[in-house]
């Protein structure tokens, strides 16, 4: 019944992925005679392939950084990894991500197992641990971007379809106050009526304990916070060697590209395979409401800048699962 369950999830965020590319492409209005595919291959071709190169190489040392701050997390929690296995296996969790929702996290950690016999349990508690760590730099960087181009962001969170009826006052925080309450006797239901989900929840909470606890004994806290900032300001830099990719966008200044990195980490953080439908609908209509790009050019962009990322990871995940494959051969070769 779970598995069903899980199946059954998995497919509706899929089917909302393929319903959000949709509607982006039905603003695509190619000119007569031309299809939607060939007005983004012209958009493709019209690219500088210089800075889309350049964010290539800004997104492998990011993963590299990754693969090092994660590795130093399992030293500091008893369970030193080679750097090569823990590369290796965030590039196939990546790959992982582009199919299953959040699967990488688990993937990863199994690819792990696999190369250097690391338990799961301590792996994904790192995982965990640094699933919070860029938690809280997503927020920095949401805080940043507000108070930077405060104005037009709210006007764009307030444009949104779902935004909720203006309150005055204190009416909006007893609207948030009633959420939470509502949400915590739901949640405390559940637990009670599911002893399956009551056991799972106080795993998650223990790993994330585990986690934490792990990343503060780091042997070097101030390289793996320094790894932690850097790997969030070359997402940046990836966003800006992009827009200044294409003519449409090539005006903008930080403040555009800081406000459009955290839109667009935004639609990341929705659980859709690799962010498909979500980057999608919400980059475009930021960047053409903020900024006044025609929506065709930012959808057009918007679709080349996420193949563009969906190659680079599908490349490197697919070269890892073989390298994965050698490197576990080779092991297996030795011991017997």
């Amino acid at each position: 019944m779970a598995k069903r369950n899980t199946l059954a999830g998995y497919f509706i965020w899929l089917g909302l992925a393929v319903l959000l590319l949709w509607l982006s492409l039905r603003m695509l209005p190619p000119a007569a005679g031309q299809s939607r595919w060939a007005y983004l291959m012209h958009t493709w071709q019209q690219a500088n392939k210089g800075w889309l190169w350049l964010m290539a190489l800004l997104a492998m040392v990011s993963h590299l950084i990754r693969a090092e701050r994660w590795r130093m997390m399992l030293a500091a929690a008893g369970r030193p990894v080679r750097f090569y296995h823990a590369f290796l296996s965030l590039m196939v969790g990546y790959l992982v991500n582009l199919v299953i929702p959040r699967g990488g996290e688990v993937s990863r950690c199994l690819n792990l197992y696999k190369l250097n016999r690391c338990e799961v349990s301590r792996s994904f508690a790192a995982v965990v641990a640094e699933r919070a760590l860029d938690l809280l730099c997503f927020a920095g960087v949401v805080i940043l971007a507000f108070a930077v181009e405060s104005h037009r962001l709210a006007a764009f969170v307030q444009s949104l379809p779902l935004q909720l009826p203006a309150l005055p006052g204190a009416g909006i925080w007893l609207v948030a106050a009633l959420g939470v309450l509502v949400f915590s006797l739901i949640v405390f239901l559940a637990l009670k009526r599911f002893p399956v989900a009551r056991k799972a929840l106080r795993n998650f909470f223990r790993g994330f304990a585990e986690g934490l606890r792990a990343s503060l004994r780091v042997r070097q806290p101030g390289l793996f916070v320094f790894y932690t900032v850097a790997i969030w300001v070359l997402y940046f830099f990836m966003s800006y060697s992009v827009l200044m990719a294409f003519e449409e966008t090539r005006l903008l200044d930080y403040r555009a590209v800081l406000s459009t990195f955290a839109i667009g980490s935004l639609a990341m953080v929705l659980p859709l395979p690799g962010g498909t439908g979500s980057y999608h609908t919400l980059v475009p209509a930021g960047l053409s409401f903020l900024y006044g790009i025609p929506l065709p050019h930012a959808v057009a962009f918007t679709f080349i800048f996420h193949a563009w990322q969906t190659v680079i990871m599908i490349a490197g995940g697919m070269l890892s699962l073989i390298a994965t494959g050698w490197s576990h051969s080779r092991t297996k070769a030795e011991s017997e």
